[in-house]
């Protein structure tokens, strides 16, 4: 995407008035209940130019940080002293007075369209930096990512997991009523902001997928009537058909880890069956052959295994098989109801999926041999989960009941934690997060 890239660039700075130390502070994310650490965000100077752009920052970072139920922000006006300016000394019992546990201190500037945004981050009890110092660079419209960039590295010292917030979601978005409904595919920031459109909604489109590193897009397409799986260019949008079969439907794509190849479910005489394609070549084969309909593949994060979901067995339910067809499948769902739209964590270590029980949907997850099965939501209709690139949020579609039911996009912690809606305008479903941006 490289309309989108804002010629972002990173660089380490050096702790000018303490020594660095790696400290105790940390946040324990393994079970369920994490009481939110308390975190003082000092107003971000402005260092030249910047303007309200170092609020504006200072409040993404913020709302970043925050909106994993992580953190607490301890409000600005509970501060007992601001610090003089970036490299000045921590006044470490100003900040031990209002219980913070952890200080950014950061600073913006704007020059020749250019933004930077420096910041450090303090262990208040420790007294001592945590890690060193870092500064971002990025034309004045990439200003969001900086922020995200900074979120990012925060969250990853005090949590000792992988960043997430500097990444995209593609995702279909609807409009008009439910039995006519127009979609048209976007791209946008992990938390609404900036959306992309990529499609137009003159015909209807589903399931769009990233390539490993986001200069791709998988989707299904209408637009000949039947399904087809179609695959675009991000930074010139052109797009065009996987492969021409006439009388025959191909749907749920996706890419393996290494880009190499696609999956895909493949429908001919009645049959629906997964099949591979090199993407270098064209050439494809069936992994499956059976009469059951087998869809939504996805791949394990080594690219080894490939997880999908059959009707072999009477009703819907997820198997595992090796990624080159070479054995049988591998039931791993075995509780009440269907379960459907599995899809790997990046880790390798969870399987998320959809669960239908009676008159309820569920998003859960498993390990990969199908034990340790927990549920995360429970609502009318909940489907279609996708992964955060660091393993630790699950994001998916939640549809209201009633014949006006409107698909809206939601996110929740693996732990079950922290359920909270997509703040992005309008009906959207279909979400595939992307990887993290460089």
């Amino acid at each position: 995407m490289a309309s989108l890239a804002q010629g972002l660039t990173a660089s380490d700075m050096t702790n000018m008035a303490q020594e660095e130390s790696d400290g105790p502070l940390r946040i324990e994310i393994t079970g369920g209940q994490v009481e939110a650490m308390p975190v003082a965000v000092a107003p971000f100077f402005d260092e030249g130019g910047a303007g309200d752009l170092a609020a504006r920052i200072q409040e993404v970072v913020t709302a970043d940080l925050t909106g994993t139920d992580l953190f607490r922000e301890i409000p600005v006006s509970a501060h007992v002293a601001r610090p003089e300016g970036f490299d000045a000394p921590v006044a470490y019992p100003d900040w031990r007075a209002i219980n913070a546990e952890a200080l950014i201190v950061g600073a913006v500037s704007l020059r020749d369209g250019r933004v930077t945004a420096k910041f450090r981050l303090y262990d208040v009890f420790s007294g001592q930096p945590l890690g060193d110092g870092m500064q971002f660079d990025a034309d004045q419209a990439g200003w969001r990512r900086v922020a995200h960039k900074v979120a990012d590295q925060v969250y990853a010292r005090i949590t000792g997991e992988s960043p997430y917030f500097d990444s995209r979601v593609v995702f279909v978005s609807e409009t008009g009523p439910k039995d006519a409904r127009l979609k048209r595919i976007g791209i946008m920031d992990y938390d609404g902001a900036n959306p992309l459109w990529v499609t137009d909604d003159s015909a209807l489109v589903v399931s769009p997928r990233f390539s490993p590193d986001g200069s791709q897009l998988l989707y299904t397409s209408f637009q000949n009537g039947l399904p087809q799986v179609m695959l675009m260019d991000v930074a010139t949008l052109s797009a065009w058909p996987l492969k021409q079969d006439a009388g025959t439907m191909s749907f749920a794509p996706r890419f393996s880890p290494d880009g190499r190849w696609i999956v895909y479910s493949r429908e001919q005489g009645g049959n629906t069956d997964i099949w591979q394609m090199d993407v270098a070549t064209g050439a494809e084969r069936p992994l499956t052959e059976t009469a059951a309909i087998e869809t939504s593949p996805s791949y394990s994060p080594d690219g080894r295994r490939i997880v999908f979901e059959s009707d072999q067995s009477g009703s819907q339910q997820i198997y595992v098989m090796p990624a080159d067809g070479s054995a049988e499948p591998t039931r791993l769902s075995f509780g009440e109801g269907s379960y459907g739209t599995p899809a790997w964590s990046p880790k390798g270590d969870l399987i998320a999926f959809t669960r239908r029980n009676g008159d309820k949907f569920h998003i859960g997850v498993m390990r990969p041999d199908g034990t340790e099965e927990k549920l995360l939501t429970e609502s009318f209709l909940d489907e279609g989960p996708t992964w955060a690139p660091n393993g630790r949020v699950v994001m998916f579609t939640r549809q209201t009941p009633g014949g006006d039911g409107t698909p809206r996009l939601h996110s929740v912690d693996v732990t079950g934690r922290n359920m909270r809606p997509l703040d992005i305008e309008g009906a959207a479903s279909d979400p595939d997060w992307g990887p993290l941006l460089p």
